[in-house]
């Protein structure tokens, strides 16, 4: 029997979901059963919903091949993400690389004015998913929202290229960006480094290396849930790895074709929490859901930046799960998670804009 998310076409399915999520709640917490309570939280009744009409539909994200997960991604995003964002203009960049080029897409809020300043975003994925597209709505949610350009990078995927190619786009794409600052209209000096999952361990492990070489550094990290420590197995893992979206066997998936060599999981390249110095690091902004593996490992990370004299928020959305900023098209409780994330980048880049503007004393 084929599942019914394959036998349907996306806009009855989004249409579905959209009237599903437009019903009494009494209906509702009928479709969905009683509260789901694990570790003292209590799952947000539209993510319940959410995960229950995933389920119903067979659309559990199980998949055996990297192009099955790259499709099945593609019809969930197509699914939540919802209309897409007016108010921004968007045009390809080619970056060179050695060997090749990295592709970009630039967003560009309509009237912004010139030498605003610029979030660099690494997609979601596990590193073996996700595109330009996949993150394109939220890329100009962000853009529209904080009033800012955002450079979204499309950076080579595994298996096909396992680590360390992903590290080396984004480093590429970080250095490109800040050189040709005056062609993206961007203050070199204000350029933010963002991503959700994996893309959230790139733009952390990139903030960490640019520092690292003495270089330009990004002022401000928005993280949202993400990957930071492929070495060790932590409690939420147990908690959460079933039932919540992204589960226990898919992260161990993802980490293998990333990154096969066991020995490299203890790198800091891809665990940048057991980087030897976090001090290094811009003011940071970390979203964790409360149902997702990942929880745990980020709010360490929080944790040692806040030890280390990096300042740090720390944000645990309790009833939500991971991939929540993808799910823009169903409002609510998701759009504000987002939301709150873009309010604490405003505020990161206003603040390193005032520190730029106070005088150097001898």
């Amino acid at each position: 029997m084929s599942k019914l998310a394959d036998s349907l076409p996306v806009g009855v399915l989004a249409g579905a979901l959209r009237f599903a999520f437009g019903l009494p709640a009494p209906v509702r917490r009928l479709i969905t059963g009683k509260p789901v309570v694990v570790d003292g939280q209590r799952l947000h009744p539209d993510a319940q919903l959410l995960l229950k009409l995933q389920q119903l539909s067979g659309q559990d994200w199980d998949t055996t091949t990297p192009a099955q997960n790259r499709a099945a991604l593609t019809q969930s995003n197509a699914l939540v993400c919802g209309p897409v964002v007016q108010g921004v203009a968007t045009r390809p960049v080619r970056i060179p690389r050695d060997g090749g080029v990295v592709p970009g897409r630039v967003y560009e809020p309509v009237g912004l004015a010139p030498d605003s300043a610029l979030l660099i975003f690494y997609h979601g994925g596990g590193w073996v998913s996700g595109d330009l597209d996949s993150h394109d709505n939220l890329c100009r949610f962000l853009a529209v929202e904080a009033g800012v350009r955002v450079l979204a990078v499309d950076y080579r995927l595994a298996p096909e290229h396992p680590f360390p190619a992903a590290v080396e786009d984004v480093m590429v794409a970080f250095e490109w960006a800040v050189e040709h600052a005056s062609d993206l209209r961007v203050d070199r000096d204000r350029i933010a480094l963002g991503g959700d999952s994996a893309g959230g361990n790139l733009a952390a492990v990139t903030a960490l290396r640019a520092a690292q070489a003495g270089g330009p550094t990004p002022v401000f990290l928005l993280l949202l849930y993400p990957a930071v420590d492929a070495s060790t197995r932590r409690r939420s893992r147990d908690l959460f790895g079933n039932g919540f979206f992204l589960t226990d066997a898919k992260m161990d998936w993802f980490r293998d074709h990333y990154a096969p060599e066991e020995e490299s999981w203890v790198d800091p390249r891809i665990s940048v929490l057991l980087a030897d110095d976090l001090s290094l690091l811009p003011p940071t902004y970390l979203a964790t859901a409360g149902f997702d593996p990942l929880r745990d490992e980020g709010e360490a990370f929080a944790a040692r930046l806040a030890e280390e004299g990096v300042p740090v928020v720390l944000r645990r959305h309790e009833g939500l799960f991971h991939g929540f900023a993808n799910v823009l098209g169903l409002g609510g409780i998701y759009r504000e998670a987002v939301s709150e994330a873009v309010g604490s980048l405003r505020t990161g880049l206003a603040l390193a804009n005032a520190r730029q503007d106070v005088p150097k004393t001898a």
